[in-house]
């Protein structure tokens, strides 16, 4: 047997054994559109598995954007909405060891986690739209970055980001289509169609070694001490926490 016939079979076995652990390009289907996720199979493997969990169970399915800061991130992962507030939160794992190698710049996918608790990330992701590394790198030990948005994704993400957003009973930053403020100071009821929607995530590439041609920048570390705590104040936005506390 040949070693490259050797090496496809070994490929092959590994996928058969565990159809998702090695995959690293996910596909993310919106109702605004497409973009691709090319996965840190490598080197944030309890990350990418964890995330990989929640697609092979269909969990993002249906999930929608709960919240867009424009600048800063575009959220969700966590919560559907079932035809009326409060959205629903989904069911998570147990969280995850945080694995803080990789900078939060521009088009890069991340865990969101509870603030003062770094290995607290379940099942909540958020895209950076701007090079956060000087807030997110360095709060909470570094907000764990397993992935990156890959070619022209960034037009789908960047659409969403620019929606409008609003605020619901503690709800705030929800980006919504065909919504004005018009209707919300009429009470007009919100529908799906309002939402922008996960409809499905799917593995497109099961290669684990994709990401090699990737330019990756490290995770810059920690504030100096005479900067401590000055980026305190974005914890709790990001954080689960957060969003279980809000009363809709």
């Amino acid at each position: 047997m040949s070693t490259k016939v050797f090496k496809t079979l070994l490929a092959t076995l590994a996928i058969a054994g565990s159809s998702l652990a090695q995959a690293t390009i996910v596909e993310v289907t919106t109702n605004l559109g497409k973009f691709e996720v090319n996965l840190y199979d490598e080197t944030t493997p309890t990350t990418v598995q964890n995330f990989l969990n929640y697609v092979s169970s269909g969990r993002y399915n249906g999930t929608v954007i709960h919240r867009s800061v424009p600048g800063f991130i575009v959220q969700g992962g966590g919560f559907v909405f079932d035809e009326k507030l409060p959205l629903k939160a989904t069911t998570t794992n147990a969280a995850i060891v945080n694995e803080p190698k990789w900078s939060n710049v521009r088009a890069t996918i991340a865990m969101a986690k509870v603030g003062g608790n770094p290995n607290s990330a379940t099942n909540q992701w958020f895209i950076n739209l701007a090079n956060n590394a000087e807030n997110l790198d360095r709060q909470n030990s570094g907000f764990t970055v397993f992935g990156q948005i890959s070619g022209a994704g960034m037009e789908v993400i960047d659409a969403i980001a620019k929606l409008p957003r609003y605020n619901f009973n503690g709800i705030s930053d929800l980006p919504l289509r065909d919504y004005s403020n018009t209707d919300r100071d009429n009470n007009k009821p919100l529908a799906t169609a309002n939402f922008v929607t996960i409809e499905s995530v799917v593995v497109v590439d099961p290669r684990a070694n994709t990401a090699a041609g990737l330019t990756l920048a490290p995770n810059i570390g920690p504030a100096p001490e005479s900067s401590g705590g000055s980026f305190g104040w974005l914890l709790l936005p990001l954080s689960l926490l957060a969003l279980r506390r809000r009363k809709y």
